[in-house]
């Protein structure tokens, strides 16, 4: 029996959760062995240090590609994706791996897509099909066409990349990864670490265990870079006069990234928020049950769309960045304007008849993905099919 060699690609700190369990399960498959490559923001400190919970959940790493130049903008974005393309192509050429997996739509995923399929090696895509904003809409549908196998997260996104000319039979719905974890979760979802404590991060200590919280991640959208600062200040302010104990999470390595930051540290130091704690990162499991135990989640987060829809959680999503995603009644939409925002948070904690939708999944996509590797006949050759 031969056993095909998986390689998965993890760019950043969302891209964990989101394959995590399909790890664990091609990690323990008698006929499938796991080769794990960490690059990009997923390995900087900045952004959550997300290699070291990969390493403490007991992977072992197969490379390390540090690919992310400073700037944080347009051209700091194509660069570090460029530079992404030949790094990773030598990893593959020394791995050899039977396929190579990209996770879903960020900026750099592209880069594993170009250098595999380049190299006649078969593509997996996992969370195709999908619409949203961003750079993200381009790249996702990108990564299809060079996709060779689609591993989808709903009926929606297979029904698109149906009509995109893909094959049938290489597309399966299989759900999303993170929606098992958020199935653990569910099931379990008592808070049984305190955030400060664990974590650290910076500002206030809050009063959440008394009044209850709130948790934001707000991302800056790459095709409105320039109004990032802007955007986040009307959230913060919000937030501040809201004065609801408040944990808020840093942004993913986008363009924009630098403006939300420094109009976070600005306005922490002008203001001194006695309400808001601010974190980097956290374990996935950790993360779904900050948001399970939650009043709200405010911001632009994919976590919102799909975990929270599962979990049954409120959500205030501000902007464009989700823009037409398939989301359930536990979404309410907002635009970066301080008083809507304060009208949408208050609405979302008031409202009491939301409940869970599995449109992302039903808590084994994990397995089913690695059944599927182990059971597909890959190739790295295809015609559109009409």
């Amino acid at each position: 029996m031969s056993i095909k060699k998986i390689c998965v690609v993890v760019t950043a700190r969302p891209s964990y959760s989101r394959i995590k369990t399909a790890l664990t399960a091609i990690k323990n498959h008698p006929e499938l062995e796991l080769q794990l490559v960490i690059a990009g923001a997923a390995l900087l400190g900045r952004y959550g240090n997300a290699v070291d919970f990969i390493e403490n959940d007991g992977f072992k790493i197969d490379e390390k590609v540090f690919m992310v130049l400073e700037g944080e903008n347009p051209t700091s974005m194509a660069k570090t994706t460029g530079l992404g393309v030949m790094e990773l192509a030598n990893v593959f050429y020394r791995l050899q791996p039977d396929a190579v997996i990209t996770i879903a739509d960020r900026f750099e995923t592209i880069a594993t897509s170009i250098a595999a399929s380049y190299q006649n090696i078969p593509l997996i895509h996992i969370q195709g099909g999908e619409v949203t904003g961003n750079i993200d809409e381009k790249v996702r549908h990108a990564n299809t066409k060079l996709a060779d196998l689609h591993l989808v997260a709903s009926e929606d996104a297979k029904e698109r990349i149906l009509k995109m000319g893909e094959n049938p039979k290489m597309i399966f719905n299989t759900g999303c990864p993170s929606i098992d974890l958020a199935s653990e979760i569910k099931n379990n979802p008592k808070l049984d670490f305190d955030p400060i404590e664990k974590y650290g991060g910076v500002g206030a200590e809050t009063k959440w265990k008394d009044e209850g919280y709130i948790v934001v991640m707000q991302h800056p959208v790459t095709t409105e870079y320039a109004s990032a600062r802007k955007d986040v200040e009307q959230t913060l302010q919000a937030v501040y006069e809201l004065n609801i104990p408040t944990f808020w999470f840093w942004p993913n390595v986008d363009a924009g990234s630098d403006g939300t930051s420094n109009g976070i540290r600005t306005f922490r130091e002008i203001k001194k928020p006695e309400n808001i704690h601010f974190f980097k990162n956290m374990e996935p499991q950790d993360f779904l049950k900050l948001l399970i135990n939650s009043k709200c989640l405010i911001g632009n987060s994919s976590a919102g769309i799909r975990e929270c829809s599962y979990l049954g959680v409120p959500v205030v999503n501000i902007g464009s960045r989700q823009n037409r995603r398939q989301r359930g009644n536990n979404v309410l939409n907002s635009s970066y304007d301080k008083n809507e925002i304060i009208k949408a948070i208050e609405n979302r904690i008031s409202v009491k008849n939301i409940t869970s939708e599995n449109i992302y999944g039903d808590g084994k996509s994990g397995d089913r993905i690695a059944d599927i590797l182990a059971n597909t006949e890959l190739s790295f050759h295809k015609t559109i099919m009409y």
